[in-house]
């Protein structure tokens, strides 16, 4: 009743297409059958049918309000499915505010799931506390070492795993990397104990698959990282390499990345966050990343400048994490470009276009 209630009042479904609804979810059973065997039916009172294609897009407008509530304490957040993410900002002087406002927030936000019959996971929800200092951290700040949710006190974690990513507090991304490296490692072992058996393309098909599919993902977040954190990605990549070409562990990996025609780590990240800015600018991608960019207009006009769409880079005191943000990465690596690249009009004679001058840079450097 509260899902019908809220599909009339909020998104004006109503007459014929409200009744559809209703009939939809009344009157619903569930039952386990194995073997020809069947349970008793449970007569289902709450909720939408399992598996169901209505079911998640029911879910989302059953928690609309939900935006209301969090943007009310003015807090950041995110919504996926049924994790919810709250960002909070703040100078570490007013660090105590913060995290006031945070539990103001999750107090509302837990009276309104009560309210609508559904409930907030105290114990499954995750804090990441973080904290960047100029220097040294300050003697006088101290920072808190957990927020309360309720009745429950939850201790801020050291890293959060975010829709396959792993953060951690200080934004250095190596749990992430060592996480990748682990999981890339088992994979290559797999398929080098069935090598002899396969045909280069097989081998490549399957390298593909299980893992450059997992160093490529997510791997803008990676941009301006240091060479530390790249490097054994890399390792990656030309182990997987040297295992296609059926080539010596200790042959260098340059000529075998540019015969499988590959982008080596730090040029697949700038690849990704072209592609990211090619969307930006031309109305594709999400709004939150078209307003970070910004077309650059000199002071005065040149003839160099004309239709080069040049994006104006933002500028950071803090080089450790300012330059590792898209509003300086991106433009940077977009700028870089040539100029009849940024005016690729689609996106397929874009990345073509895009590979083929990042990979000639690389091999001709190096």
């Amino acid at each position: 009743q509260i899902l019908l209630s809220r599909l009339y009042s909020l998104f004006g479904i109503q007459s014929t297409a409200l009744k559809w609804f209703e009939s939809y979810l009344s009157d619903r059973c569930q039952f386990t059958s194995v073997n020809n065997s069947s349970s008793p039916q449970s007569q289902l009172k709450y909720g939408v049918p399992q598996g169901s294609v209505l079911g998640p897009v029911l879910f989302v407008l059953y928690t609309t309000p939900l935006s209301d509530i969090i943007a009310s304490h003015s807090v950041n957040h995110q919504l996926f499915a049924d994790d919810t993410q709250l960002q909070k900002s703040a100078p570490l002087s007013e660090i105590d505010n913060l995290t006031k406002e945070l539990c103001a927030c999750t107090d509302d936000i837990k009276a309104w799931m009560t309210e609508n019959q559904l409930k907030l996971n105290d114990d499954k929800t995750e804090a990441l506390l973080f904290s960047f200092f100029s220097s040294s951290k300050p003697a006088a700040i101290s920072l808190p070492d957990s927020i309360t949710l309720g009745c429950h006190n939850i201790p801020f974690s050291y890293s959060a795993r975010n829709l396959g990513f792993i953060l951690d507090s200080e934004l250095s991304m190596k749990k992430h990397v060592i996480k990748i490296c682990q999981t890339a490692h088992f994979e290559l072992k797999r398929i080098s104990s069935i090598r002899r058996f396969l045909t280069e393309d097989a081998t490549k098909t399957l390298v593909t698959s299980y893992i450059l599919s997992r160093l490529d993902y997510c791997n803008c977040l990676l941009m301006g990282a240091p060479n530390s954190v790249i490097q054994p990605l890399q390792k990656v990549q030309n182990f997987a390499a040297r295992l296609i070409l059926m080539a010596p562990r200790h042959h260098h990996s340059t000529p075998l990345l540019k015969k499988l025609h590959w982008l080596p780590i730090s040029e697949r990240i700038k690849y990704k966050v072209a592609c990211m800015c090619f969307h930006a600018i031309n109305g594709s991608g999400p709004t939150y990343l078209s307003e970070l960019l910004h077309i650059y207009t000199p002071s005065r006009t040149l003839r160099s400048s004309s239709d080069s769409r040049m994006l104006k880079i933002q500028q950071y005191k803090r080089k450790t994490h300012g330059f590792r943000t898209f509003t300086y990465f991106g433009p940077y690596v977009w700028n870089s470009l040539p100029q009849d690249i940024r005016q690729c009009s689609t996106l397929t004679s874009f990345k073509a276009n895009l590979k083929t001058f990042l990979f000639s840079q690389y091999f001709h450097s190096s």
